[in-house]
């Protein structure tokens, strides 16, 4: 596919609500509350944002405002049934931004749903478990030869047209799938459980794939967080890793008007991610060695933590959107399997460049 550059942006709200459409019983049914966060995706016109370079604030600041009418409310009062599926067609409604390619809600960090304009549901759960493990096959002195564990974490995804419905797949439904697999994998060590002699988060997210698949047809992807910094997203066919990494950068926006605070010196805690498409090592059982990633990728991190993002060379500007054509113009050359960038300059706010066949799959 050809490149494709998002802006992304986040804003949380409190509030309470009641699904009354859920079985009786549900706890849910009753009155509750929780820290929301909306997020949205947008492929931004040229000429939108106030001035070249300010888009992510400005799609920042559109967000907020429009879910600043939710902040300590009855969300019933808002919307009849306030699933977090009807939560993001309402902010896409009332967000009045252009090329908005996705809207989600996620009502704690274990859950939520994305809605997409063709009434698409992304719907998913996070789920974690304790266990340890060693790669029998890699190279003599790689640490990941000695037994060592991880506190795993595991998303189930599941993708399904909405219609008029006020909600996809229940959260309840992916949690009672995923409670055999917790008995299997909690407290164990994944190299004796059948299947996962070579127990890498490719791996894992395969043999979870075939488990999940024939009870859920809606399954869309598993995705395994072997470390807080790095997994794998696998969707029956294909594998894609990630590896994420932070550094403390310095900018000024120069684009900004005169007397706009973003012209003077300033900076931000970035975050990085590096997604990568790549068949599968069946002897390794990986695609890429997370290492390796970043390994490739210290060159470039050593221009940017610490230091004055206007003094990289041939950076067009120093906002997410050029920051991440940059990036690709360092990296892809030493990533051949790079297809995909997620940077953001604060927590869910910046830009998402992307050229491979998933696109911008996976907005978790």
């Amino acid at each position: 596919m050809s490149e494709r550059l998002f802006h992304v942006a986040a804003a949380p709200f409190e509030a309470a609500r009641r699904v009354a459409i859920l079985p009786d019983g549900h706890p849910c049914r009753r009155l509750h509350g929780h820290s929301f966060l909306a997020r949205v995706r947008a492929e931004l016109p040229t000429g939108w944002a106030p001035f070249q370079g300010g888009e992510t604030d400005a799609l920042t600041s559109a967000l907020s405002h429009c879910v600043s009418t939710l902040d300590y409310r009855d969300l019933n009062e808002q919307l009849p049934v306030p699933t977090d599926e009807n939560l993001a067609r309402w902010v896409r409604a009332g967000l009045d931004v252009p090329g908005i390619e996705s809207v989600g809600i996620q009502s704690t960090r274990h859950q939520g749903a994305d809605l997409d304009d063709q009434e698409q549901a992304h719907v998913w759960r996070r789920f974690r478990f304790e266990a340890a493990h060693q790669l029998p096959n890699v190279p003599e002195g790689h640490q990941c030869g000695r037994m060592h564990g991880h506190g795993f974490e595991v998303i189930l995804h599941a993708n399904q047209t909405l219609a008029d419905q006020d909600m996809g797949v229940d959260f309840d439904r992916l949690a009672a799938l995923w409670a055999p697999l917790h008995e299997a994998l909690h407290y164990r060590c994944l190299n004796d459980i059948p299947g996962l002699e070579i127990p890498t988060s490719e791996m894992l997210a395969a043999w979870l794939w075939r488990r999940i698949k024939p009870e859920l047809p809606a399954l869309s992807w598993v995705t395994v967080y072997e470390t807080l910094t790095a997994g794998c997203h696998y969707n029956g066919a294909q594998y894609r890793i990630w590896k994420e990494q932070r550094f403390e950068s310095a900018l000024r926006l120069l684009t900004a008007p005169d007397g706009d605070p973003r012209r003077q010196l300033h900076g931000h805690s970035y975050l990085v991610r590096l997604h990568l498409s790549a068949p599968l090592d069946e002897v390794l059982g990986w695609t890429v060695d997370y290492g390796d990633v970043k390994e490739a990728f210290k060159p470039i991190y050593q221009q940017l933590d610490h230091h004055l993002l206007n003094d990289l060379p041939q950076l067009n500007g120093a906002d997410p959107a050029n920051l991440a054509l940059w990036l690709r113009e360092q990296v892809a050359p030493l990533l051949p399997p790079l297809d995909r960038i997620d940077l953001q300059q604060t927590p869910g706010c910046g830009a998402v460049l992307c050229w491979g066949d998933e696109g911008p799959a996976l907005p978790t």
